[in-house]
């Protein structure tokens, strides 16, 4: 994903992960939910994903925060995004009583509070972002550019977002609409560019290239299993389908994640790979709780739902 011929970010510029793959994982300490993430270049020579995972107390509530986000024209952008954009979120005064208007507004203050630190680079950098936030029984998932969400609900893979991709006919209208133009460069691109219609950053391109979330909300109940968040480097290689069907049988989310990165780097993904898998542990209708005892340590959280 990104720009054509943006070539790759300086070996300078790599994340905490310094390329090397990376994993881990956590269990909020009421059981609601685990969590799991994998993180490698794969076969690029430069790391440009970054991820987030983390969980919060706001306003009495425990929230839990995960996130992928896949740059482009170097880190600056994906490296900004996962520092400030949750902290944004969990900030906003509506965050509880108007969750979706809070994601809305902490996505388009990030991205301008970035452009602005832009102002003394010469050379554009975007990202995409993929996101999902757990309030209570609520599972709000939003999404700019490419990377996808996708859920496990009643044993059937769910898409609970949408690639923005030029093409598609409602947002080649509205970069049309708003005086750009997109065409074919090996594949579709907005200003012959940039292969995503919606992203983080990207100043040259900003009046066509918004960073307007879509978002989704889903019911956690005893139906929803798990969530998967992947940049593009999964799903070039591995369909919906496929990914829920390799996470269904590993009950430790970490473990579930590796898979997922392993068989992208098996199926030829030519991409930087980021998978954070999040299961639900609902005790309710039936379903049972699962443990997760080799990662609890460093991520569980006191205070109870």
């Amino acid at each position: 994903m990104g720009y054509l011929n943006s070539g790759v970010s300086s070996s300078s510029q790599v994340h905490a992960a310094d390329d090397a793959p990376a994993s881990g994982g956590g269990l909020s300490h009421n059981g609601k939910f685990s969590y799991g993430y994998a993180s490698c270049a794969g076969k690029r020579s430069s790391m440009e994903d970054f991820y987030e995972t983390r969980v919060d107390g706001v306003d009495g509530e425990i929230v839990g925060l995960f996130g992928v986000f896949d740059g482009h024209g170097g880190v600056r952008a994906a490296e900004y995004v996962k520092k400030n954009l949750f902290s944004n979120l969990i900030s906003h005064p509506k965050f509880i009583s108007d969750t979706k208007s809070a994601i809305a507004d902490a996505y388009n203050h990030t991205d301008s509070e970035f452009l602005k630190s832009e102002n003394t680079h010469n050379r554009d950098a975007g990202s995409t972002a993929s996101t999902a936030i757990l309030v209570g029984d609520r599972l709000l998932v939003a999404n700019v550019g490419d990377s996808r969400a996708v859920i496990c609900r009643g044993g059937n893979a769910i898409a609970v977002s949408r690639d923005h991709k030029p093409d598609q006919t409602d947002e080649r209208q509205r970069i049309e609409d708003a005086g750009g133009f997109v065409m074919w460069a090996g594949t579709w691109r907005v200003g012959g560019v940039l292969a995503v219609s919606r992203a983080f950053g990207d100043r040259l391109l900003k009046q066509y290239v918004v960073a307007d979330p879509e978002i989704k909300e889903e019911k956690v109940d005893s139906s929803l299993e798990f969530l998967i968040l992947a940049s593009d480097g999964l799903w070039d290689v591995v369909s919906n389908e496929e990914a829920v069907a390799m996470v269904k049988p590993i009950e430790d989310a970490e473990e579930a994640a590796k898979k997922l990165l392993k068989e992208a780097i098996q199926r030829g993904s030519a991409d930087n790979i980021t998978c954070v898998v999040v299961r639900f542990l609902m005790d309710q209708g039936g379903a049972s709780a699962s443990s997760n005892d080799t990662t609890t340590s460093a991520n569980s959280v006191t205070p109870s739902l």
